[in-house]
């Protein structure tokens, strides 16, 4: 339990920014906000605000700068590595208000958003232009999370990243001064690139409150492909041929036998319970599909492919990605009363079929899956578990350093996607080194007093 770090008087001065409408210190509103969908303790806010624009945001951290008060940005609350968990209480700014598409400019391939957007929105939005913005991490994540953890999903194989979408960003820094930074130009060369700083911060550096996003083009035609495979080392070598005969996947996906035993299970799925390969490829015209199709057919067979289920089209295409996509909620409703430990680590893709195995002999004896975008060498291995048996979760946490270590080992990162949060504090020495240390300059150069989502980031 943290001291109180807020008094009336402070109350009163963020009622006036807000109005009585959009803060509260609820019970169940502070509970709310206290987690994510990690296994990590739970931390009350002392108080939830909803902001409605920049000018609110930059006050309210104003205060907060003068009176030391910590200060937690919170999308969606999706993340899996304690992220968003106001870890000293504090104030907690809600964006879920400021979710307002403010332009979309087709002719530019852009779109300028507030933080609190939800993705999928977006592209609702978006789609009748032809557009769309790529990452994809499945949950319901805003744009402003995205941009917080650097997020990816199923299609950064071809796409990319978020930060490789990231035009210009208004910021709020710590003291309540407000920057805008990048450009609208597609190539820029002028000055540091501050966009890529604040993008995987984490709000730690600043808090995105706007963004102008890249945006491409929809695809006139999709293949999505179901291959399954007799071992686990047939299936993640052919990822590696895959990649390397030159054709780009929309998305490559890796899943063990275990997680489509569940899906199976959970779902009423009857999948084959094998490693399988979940892919999608897309282009100009369905005949150029078949071509590639043909190929990727033959790497396939060629790896040992017992089944190949193919189709062409959206609704072939929802099916299949409806299996990947509902992986997470599966194994957590498999396993009632657990949590869930989610690994993240990525490697270069020539050592990614190494490191799976490797894995799968780590955590053996845990209940543990093993899934990942295997197309740019991210793995997933999350494990259930009851972490108030302290005996149990140790032998969890043991795992999950084994496996870091090995990644870290192979020339990888501890997390792929899901950020530094709270989870991965532990490995950040071993992984940076000593650019570790210019990383905690440039902190307390921007967050001279530690306000922003304190606790994070660093050992």
């Amino acid at each position: 339990m943290t001291e109180p770090c807020l008094d009336e008087r402070d109350i009163d001065n963020l009622t006036r920014i807000v109005g009585r409408e959009r803060i509260s210190r609820g019970e169940s509103v502070r509970f709310l906000h206290s987690h994510d969908e990690s296994f990590h303790k739970p931390c009350l806010p002392e108080v939830v605000l909803w902001p409605h624009s920049t000018d609110e945001v930059s006050r309210i951290v104003a205060h907060a700068f003068r009176r030391r008060i910590p200060v937690t940005p919170w999308g969606a609350g999706s993340s899996l590595e304690g992220n968003p968990i106001p870890v000293f209480g504090g104030i907690v700014l809600d964006f879920q208000e400021m979710n307002r598409v403010l332009a979309v400019r087709p002719e530019d391939f852009q779109a300028d958003v507030e933080a609190g957007v939800v993705y999928k929105e977006l592209n609702r939005i978006l789609e009748a232009e032809g557009l769309f913005f790529p990452p994809d991490p499945g949950a319901a994540a805003t744009v402003g999370g995205m941009i917080g953890n650097n997020a990816s999903g199923i299609r950064s194989v071809r796409y990319g990243a978020t930060r490789d979408y990231v035009m210009r960003l208004t910021t709020v820094l710590s003291d309540g001064q407000v920057i805008r930074t990048g450009s609208r130009s597609r190539k820029c060369s002028s000055g540091y690139d501050l966009c890529r700083l604040f993008t995987g911060a984490e709000g730690t550096l600043g808090i995105v409150t706007e963004a102008t996003l890249k945006l491409a083009g929809l695809p006139a035609a999709f293949m999505a492909v179901r291959a399954t495979f007799p071992t686990l080392g047939h299936a993640t070598r052919t990822v590696f041929e895959i990649m390397r005969s030159g054709i780009t996947p929309g998305a490559m996906e890796f899943l063990d036998r275990d997680i489509v035993a569940v899906l199976n299970r959970d779902r009423g799925l009857r999948l084959e319970e094998s490693p399988t390969l979940l892919m999608e490829f897309s282009g100009y015209s369905e005949r150029g599909l078949e071509d590639e199709m043909c190929f990727v057919s033959e790497i396939c067979r060629d790896n040992g492919c017992i089944l190949l289920d193919r189709g062409i089209g959206p609704e072939e295409r929802k099916r299949l990605w409806e299996i990947r996509h509902l992986t997470h909620e599966s194994i957590r409703r498999t396993h009632p009363g657990l949590k869930s430990l989610s690994m993240d680590v990525a490697v270069p893709l020539s050592r990614y079929s190494e490191l799976v195995a490797l894995i799968k002999e780590l955590v053996a004896g845990l209940t543990a899956y093993i899934f990942g975008h295997a197309g740019d060498g991210n793995i997933h291995v999350v494990v259930m578990d009851d972490p108030e048996d302290e005996s149990r979760w140790a032998r969890v946490e043991a795992a999950h350093s084994r496996v870091v270590s090995s990644a870290l080992d192979f020339e990888g990162t501890c997390t792929g996607e899901h950020g530094i949060g709270l989870g991965k504090k532990k490995f950040m020495a071993r992984e940076h080194g000593e650019s570790l240390e210019t990383m905690k300059k440039i902190k307390e150069l921007l967050d001279p007093r530690g306000i922003l989502n304190p606790g994070k980031m660093f050992p």
